[in-house]
């Protein structure tokens, strides 16, 4: 590292992190690193004490700062953040509101960066249950059969990427390209980081930049989430057509193949035909097998889960891929595009 460390703003768009918060702020004040930080929040409307545990921790140290973001969008919280950051803070360290991350996390990410030459690095995101269902759902997004291949998702080695989980930037790399799209309210990281791409920058992936993530704790609300992000994805294929992939379009394709197979086994059914029956079965059990193995062997990964965890992945995994597939090819509502909440 140089002798003089660049300045580091960590900035986060929150809302609703009663549960986290006050965790993932200390973890970013207990950083080991020897240059200036600071901590911006961009709180949005909230159901819960997230801005009064903001403004606690605001109050208690100098280097926490708080914004208003009554949209509670994430990209425009995420860019009310950036402009809030002290002018000479050099690199944009982003985090969430339900992450924490290793005392050495900035310093290794800074180093990375400068010695990569990238205007972006990332991690891995090492998803972490409190509950049997969150359980589930953090070793469900840690397997391929879950997220695909991601590389932020399932590991790999260092090197160039296409996207990086979260982000440690160099500011002026991203002031250049207008910061976040702010009509875009998921899958916002990835339009970033394209734009940065498409501006000669590199990103790169770091392996041993680990960040422990909270994922959702019911069925409901991992629904919620899956749906939400299917139909942005959509938006974001729909702008641009060359972000399209087998990641993207498999779980739409699965739950197509899945519902044209419903009224295809009650045709076999009716008529007799076994051709005809067959024909119908051959989705759901082609998936089913795909589920059963893929979360056997998640769930058998150490470090081994509770017997009631593990009966939980493959329903997780199935609840992940429908409401993906689902919102994918519902396309955004009307209302989505309105609610910066969505």
């Amino acid at each position: 590292m140089a002798e003089h460390e660049p300045g580091v703003a960590v900035v986060a768009c929150v809302r609703d992190e009663e549960l986290n918060l006050e965790n993932a702020v200390r973890s970013a004040l207990g950083q080991d690193y020897s240059g200036e930080l600071d901590v911006v929040l961009a709180v949005g409307p909230s159901h819960d004490r997230t801005r009064e545990i903001a403004d606690k921790l605001a109050a208690e140290h100098p280097q926490v700062h708080v914004v208003d973001n009554p949209t509670g969008s994430r990209s425009i919280g995420l860019n009310l953040a950036f402009a809030a950051a002290p002018a000479d803070r050099e690199i944009i360290v982003r985090v969430d509101g339900h992450t924490a991350f290793e005392p050495d996390y900035v310093q290794r990410g800074v180093a990375a960066l400068l010695e990569s030459g990238a205007v972006g690095v990332g991690g891995l995101m090492s998803p972490a249950g409190r509950t049997p269902t969150q359980s589930a759902v953090a070793r469900a997004m840690s397997h391929p059969v879950g997220l695909g291949q991601a590389s932020f998702h399932v590991g790999g080695e260092a090197g160039p990427a296409e996207t990086v989980y979260l982000g440690i930037f160099r500011r002026n790399a991203v002031d250049a390209v207008g910061g976040y799209d702010p009509t875009i309210f998921r899958a916002e990281d990835w339009e970033l980081c394209l734009r940065l791409r498409r501006a000669g920058g590199m990103l790169w992936f770091e392996p041993s930049l680990v960040v422990t993530y909270w994922p959702r704790r019911t069925f409901k609300a991992v629904a919620k989430q899956f749906w939400r992000t299917g139909m942005w994805r959509r938006e974001v294929v729909r702008r641009e057509p060359t972000t399209a992939s087998l990641r993207y379009l498999a779980p739409p394709a699965a739950l197509l193949a899945l519902g044209v197979s419903v009224p295809t086994i009650a045709v076999g059914v009716a008529t007799g035909s076994a051709g005809i029956l067959l024909a119908g079965l051959a989705a759901p059990m082609a998936y089913s097998a795909v589920v059963l193995a893929g979360t056997a062997h998640a769930a058998l990964r150490r470090p081994r889960l509770s017997l009631r965890s593990a009966l939980l992945v493959a329903p997780v995994v199935v609840t992940m891929h429908m409401a993906w597939g689902a919102g994918f090819l519902r396309g955004l509502t009307a209302r989505a595009a309105v609610d910066h909440r969505a």
